[in-house]
């Protein structure tokens, strides 16, 4: 068996892989990746990019069914989950399929197959063709993540999804049991709930979207119930009964054990780490709870050896992954590379309404000790989202109150998605208060609520 040698192997195609080859490539490195599935990974065939093609049709879907508030008529709102859900799939494609095109213009070799680290920087690969063998000086390890499995809660694809089920489902849910309320539960159950599906979701912690800061989980907790969303805090699934196409869920609240039939339920309890199969044992690199530890620029401890994205850990976010790769493909040229700040990644969630932060929040920042300016401003008050008659949402802005530092922002309601970047800008920049407030937003828009927010958190509010 031949070998061909290379400067950096990439295992894994997704946001943090192929960014990763991509930016190594740029910097003269003779790169080659290696995909078992799919380029572009989980995040842009089978989560990021193909659910937000879903939530796109509710939104329009549910904007639809509120015609005759903007002047116009509509008879006969129906959906067709089968186009919908092609529509969703061809999105994924055509990315996928543009992944393919920046290897090629970039000079990265791709290899499809399995991976398995032999030894330092000696890598074989199992293709369709049979075994290649790889070696490089790096290897940066990009392999991702896959959904958790509970025991007793296990998906089979008809009654019970994972992500990946939800997003090419079987049918149309009518009584639907979300396990989970983190980004992947609420999305989907925000998709189901728009089109119809009588939604309830379960979450273990004392709120919802648990990593927010409490004031939005409670905000967008009333806003899901009034689109008819039973939610359920401080529970546990503990069993799920399937027979004749149903599902009889066990519910621990509050000590005791409820019963609950449902068609259709979405275990969304979480990622593991894909560290099998790989002979990472064997070369000595640490691994806690199925995700490889690193120090803040992802060496693993084995010289040469790199991680990157989900499989080293939290926040299990592509733009993380993303970043990471660029610095991991720049410390390998030799560059000086700033480590990725956890309290400068920003989080979004795509449900109605959406859900955005960055940085710490309230209870957060209180914990550690800091002296606080808490700011907020309720979208009533901002013109633009009058006129859109989108007025559900609020900002809230988090400052040290010795040194004006922006701590955290976090926002709910339409397009904070879009917004938090400013935010995240700020943060990158160290900004504070001082230039926030002398920063001029444009009139109307929705971010004018950013700048109110700030102003509020220092008494300087001027529409409210």
């Amino acid at each position: 068996m031949s070998s061909k040698a290379f400067d950096v192997i990439v295992i894994g195609a997704g946001p943090g892989g192929y960014v990763a080859a991509i930016r190594a490539a740029q910097l003269g490195q003779n790169v080659a990746i290696i995909e078992r599935e799919h380029l572009g990974g989980i995040c842009l065939n089978w989560g990021c990019i193909p659910t937000k093609a879903l939530l796109r049709s509710a939104e329009v879907f549910h904007l639809m069914h509120r015609a005759k508030e903007f002047g116009l008529s509509v008879d006969k709102i129906v959906y067709d989950l089968p186009t919908i859900v092609k529509r969703s799939r061809g999105v994924a494609a055509q990315l996928s399929g543009g992944i393919g095109h920046l290897m090629k213009k970039n000079k990265v070799t791709v290899v499809m197959g399995e991976a398995k680290i032999l030894a330092k920087g000696k890598v074989s690969v199992k293709t369709e063709k049979g075994t290649e063998e790889l070696t490089a000086k790096n290897i940066v390890l990009a392999t991702g993540a896959r959904a958790r499995e509970l025991p007793g809660l296990e998906a089979d694809g008809d009654l019970v999804w994972t992500y990946k089920h939800a997003l090419n489902p079987p049918r149309m849910p009518k009584k639907l049991l979300v396990i989970g309320s983190g980004a992947i539960g609420i999305e989907f159950a925000s998709f189901f709930n728009t089109l119809g599906a009588n939604t309830t979701v379960v979450e273990v912690m004392d709120r919802v979207l648990p990593v927010e800061d409490a004031e939005i989980s409670a905000f967008a907790k009333k806003s899901f119930a009034k689109q008819g969303m039973k939610i359920m805090e401080k529970a546990m699934v503990k069993h799920l009964d399937r027979a004749n196409g149903k599902v009889t869920a066990h519910i621990e609240v509050g000590g005791k054990v409820e019963k609950q039939e449902f068609d259709t339920v979405i275990s969304a309890v979480g990622i593991v780490g894909n560290v099998e199969g790989l002979g990472l044992e064997a070369l000595g690199i640490k691994i806690d709870r199925t995700h490889v530890v690193t120090d803040a620029h992802c060496r693993t401890g084995v010289d040469g050896l790199w991680a990157i994205g989900d499989i080293a850990g939290a926040p299990w976010l592509a733009h993380k992954a993303s970043h990471e790769g660029v610095m991991v493909a720049e410390l390998i040229a030799g560059l000086h590379a700033h480590s990725v700040q956890p309290e400068s990644i920003p989080g979004c969630t795509y449900c109605h309404p959406q859900v955005a932060s960055v940085g710490l929040s309230e209870a957060k920042a209180k914990e550690q000790g800091y002296d606080i300016k808490v700011g907020r401003f309720p979208f009533i008050g901002n013109g633009k989202a009058v006129a859109m008659g989108d007025t559900e949402g609020m900002i809230k802005t988090v400052f040290d109150a010795k040194t004006g530092d922006l701590l955290g922002a976090h926002m709910v309601g339409p397009e904070v998605t879009e917004m938090i970047q400013g935010y995240v800008v700020g943060k990158t920049l160290e900004t504070t208060e001082e230039d926030l407030m002398h920063s001029i937003f444009p009139h109307p828009t929705i971010s004018e609520s950013m700048h109110e927010a700030v102003l509020d958190a220092y008494g300087r509010a001027i529409h409210l």
